[in-house]
């Protein structure tokens, strides 16, 4: 037989019933080509109908997946690969995604269970390339085919970081909420009893001075030495409740002109009396002629409080703060805190004003400071960045609008 490829042969009337001619009727070759015109119109029609739906599937924002009747990818969105490069790709299975280092689904898996007629809602989370944790919301329903049947699957996923980030602080402003009002109750309970302490030390210290024949029995010789230290304690706690009364007032949000330094030295008031910063040595350059800025007192003083608390906590053992408050230009004021402590890494430095985004230790914080910090100052119009190096610590510089004289 000749190597040439043996054509199968074919006569015409079979040719006719494949295609569905009649030659009887125009002609054969004139109904092919009419058939051939027919079917490239309607392949034609058929990849511009392929293409419309496929701009309309990637206009939509959430990320969407259509699973065949084994729970393998058939299509997906631009969005996907956003959430997930590799999960879901074509051809991979649903496992990948929910269930990853499980041979096959389990019966809660949202694919398997729209794959059964339910109608699903769920939430997961991602860890992005840029190592931020995605919460995303899911929803898994059946498709159904011309028939009836439910033979696919469609997986909607929307991402709902921001939502569930402002819930989260949300719950955290209740709960801080709720310190501030205990604090302010125990504040007051403390407040009464040191004022009469204070006042009836103060009563004893005029009897001697009225009574000169006290001071003549060497028994009370040193009291009004102990007095006076009573006196002067007491009206220290008392200052020290009094700012934490202020501190934790409730703001209205209301704004006036506010003198920087006023509020900074009520907050080292309230810092320099705790027995951890006893070996950090807090240093102050603090320009006197300062112009005042139009802001929340409350406000701005959460943010140096956030900030020396960061400083704080940076710093192991001894250390320096050091606090400087200067105007840049008639029109902006600018406060530095610059810390001897151990510094951010250049791959947390980013991520630092992240909401729950902290580098510290379990009960150490919960990251919110300076994400609510970053929030304050660019309410009041101003901004803050930070220098760092790791080991030689780090440098926080805030600036805000002044009053116009």
């Amino acid at each position: 037989m000749s190597k040439v490829a043996v054509r199968t042969k074919m006569d015409e009337s079979s040719l006719e019933r494949l295609l569905g001619l009649d030659s009887s009727k125009i002609g054969f070759y004139a109904e092919v080509k009419q058939k051939i015109h027919e079917l490239e119109a309607a392949n034609l029609g058929l990849r511009s109908k392929s293409s419309e739906l496929q701009a309309m599937f990637d206009s939509i924002s959430d990320g969407v997946i259509v699973y065949d009747t084994s729970g393998l990818v058939q299509h997906r969105n631009h969005i996907c690969p956003h959430y997930f490069p590799q999960e879901t790709l074509p051809g991979c299975s649903c496992s990948e995604l929910f269930h990853s280092g499980q041979e096959s689904a389990p019966a809660d898996c949202p694919v398997e269970r729209a794959l059964a007629g339910e109608r699903v809602e769920t939430s997961i989370t991602s860890l992005h390339s840029d190592g931020k944790v995605r919460y995303l919301d899911v929803t898994a329903t059946p498709i159904e085919d011309s028939k009836g049947e439910q033979n696919r699957a469609l997986l909607f996923l929307r991402d709902v970081t921001g939502k569930r980030q402002q819930e989260m602080q949300l719950v955290q402003a209740e709960k801080l909420s709720s310190i501030g009002v205990l604090a302010a109750g125990v504040a007051h309970e403390i407040n009464n009893p040191l004022s009469s302490v204070a006042g009836y030390a103060e009563a004893l210290l005029r009897r001697f001075n009225e009574e000169r024949g006290l001071l003549d029995d060497p028994r009370l010789e040193a009291f009004p030495k102990y007095l006076q230290v009573i006196v002067r304690e007491s009206y220290r706690c008392k200052g020290i409740i009094d700012g934490l009364l202020s501190f934790s007032r409730k703001s209205d949000g209301s704004v006036g002109n506010v003198n920087i330094n006023d509020v900074l030295n009520e907050v080292l008031e309230l810092v320099r009396y705790k027995s951890s910063y006893e070996k950090i040595e807090i240093q102050t350059c603090l320009q006197s002629d300062l112009p005042d800025v139009i802001a929340d007192p409350n406000g701005l003083r959460q943010v140096f409080m956030n900030l020396l608390i960061n400083a704080h906590q940076a710093i192991s053992g001894a250390g320096v703060v050091e606090i400087t408050t200067k105007t840049v230009r008639p029109s902006l004021v600018m406060f530095q805190i610059r810390d001897s402590g151990c510094g951010i890494s250049k791959e947390a430095i980013d991520q630092i004003w992240d909401p729950f985004f902290t580098t510290k230790d379990v009960g150490q914080g919960l990251g919110l400071g300076l994400a609510v910090t970053y929030n304050i100052v660019k309410r009041l119009g101003g901004d803050i960045h930070v220098e760092s190096q790791v080991g030689k610590g780090s440098k926080f510089t805030v600036r805000i609008p002044a009053c116009q004289k």
